[in-house]
């Protein structure tokens, strides 16, 4: 007897839980608490502070340019909205991995305008299309700029990056079930085409699918494509300053204080490979993946890239808790639907 949906739910939650759990007391086993404590000390706040006030920027930012692909469907969709409903799914991410997506175009779509015909123009298919159009572009512009920085700098991230990506495809099971995945995946698309004119279940599923598809069209559809690409810059930028703020805050620390803005552009994007793994709020995930690339660049100790690591994570889930908890109660007690 299968399981109900509720319940499934919960185990699938609880089992990152625990494999956050484990990541995090491997990260933390090898720390040595005294000079933890010591480089929180020598630890310069202010730039703690300044990459946090970042992170609530970046947070406005991609709100407006998600905004941009919701446009075309229904364009009364407000910037409130879309920067609210970020946030909330942002620290609704901290709780249980990915439900914050499913809250997020939730909300949207409730916050959408009626159309002639009763029905919301905004649709929760074409929702997803719309975030799965911005997961695909932003993991386009990461592998670019991973590009482009191995290529400048070969010397100094080159053994790191195949060494990561030698570790990555090491198992031929994997690409074998990831083929087979795409293969299903493309044989239920076809059959859903093939068999929509029947009605029923294939013709609502056909519809869903459609209706992601229009959604990830979206981009084709924006009256400004170069606002786009505008606030792709800039959120990318910001992103880089907040590594920026951290490698700053700890220049008083010997171990960090030879870190230019070019290891921060990396440690930024070492970071966002993290997310990955979908644990509660990237904890463990992030940690190791950063502590395991200054070990291997700069020869700095687990223990000791810990401060750093902790440091950027941790503000920034501060970061998203306290915006999540203002978009929720400007929501629940100021902007009422």
């Amino acid at each position: 007897m299968f399981m109900n949906k509720k319940a499934k739910n919960i185990l699938q939650s609880a089992f990152w839980i625990a494999v956050a759990v484990v990541l995090v007391y491997f990260c933390l086993r090898s720390i040595d608490w005294a000079q933890f404590m010591q480089a929180m000390e020598q630890c310069r706040w202010e730039y703690v502070i300044l990459s946090m006030l970042l992170g609530a920027l970046v947070f406005y930012l991609r709100g407006n340019r998600w905004r941009m692909l919701l446009l075309p469907f229904d364009p009364a969709t407000s910037r409130i909205t879309t920067f609210n409903a970020y946030n909330i799914c942002m620290a609704a991410n901290l709780a249980i991995p990915r439900a914050g997506e499913v809250a997020r175009l939730g909300y949207v779509v409730k916050r959408s305008a009626v159309g002639a015909d009763g029905r919301r123009l905004l649709t929760f298919d074409k929702a997803l299309g719309t975030l799965l159009m911005e997961r695909v572009w932003d993991g386009l512009v990461t592998m670019g700029m991973a590009a482009v920085l191995v290529a400048v700098m070969w010397e100094t991230f080159g053994a790191y990056l195949v060494e990561s990506m030698s570790g990555l495809g090491g198992s031929d099971v994997l690409w074998w079930i990831l083929g087979g995945v795409v293969l299903l995946v493309a044989a239920f698309l076809g059959l859903s085409y093939a068999f929509r004119k029947k009605g029923g279940l294939w013709e609502k599923v056909w519809g869903f699918v459609a209706g992601i598809g229009s959604g990830l069209s979206s981009f084709m559809q924006m009256k400004r494509v170069w606002l786009f690409f505008l606030y792709t810059a800039l959120i990318w930028l910001v992103y880089w300053l907040m590594s920026a703020c951290i490698v700053w805050a700890l220049q008083d620390i010997q171990a960090f204080s030879t870190l230019t803005m070019t290891d921060a552009f990396f440690l930024m994007i070492a970071g966002s490979i993290s997310s990955v793994v979908p644990v509660p709020g990237g904890f463990g995930a992030y940690h190791g993946v950063v502590c395991g690339a200054l070990l291997s660049i700069w020869n700095i100790p687990v223990g000791t890239g810990m401060i750093f690591a902790t440091l950027n994570h941790e503000s920034q889930v501060l970061t998203q808790a306290v915006c999540g908890l203002a978009s929720y109660i400007h929501e629940t007690f100021i902007r009422r639907p």
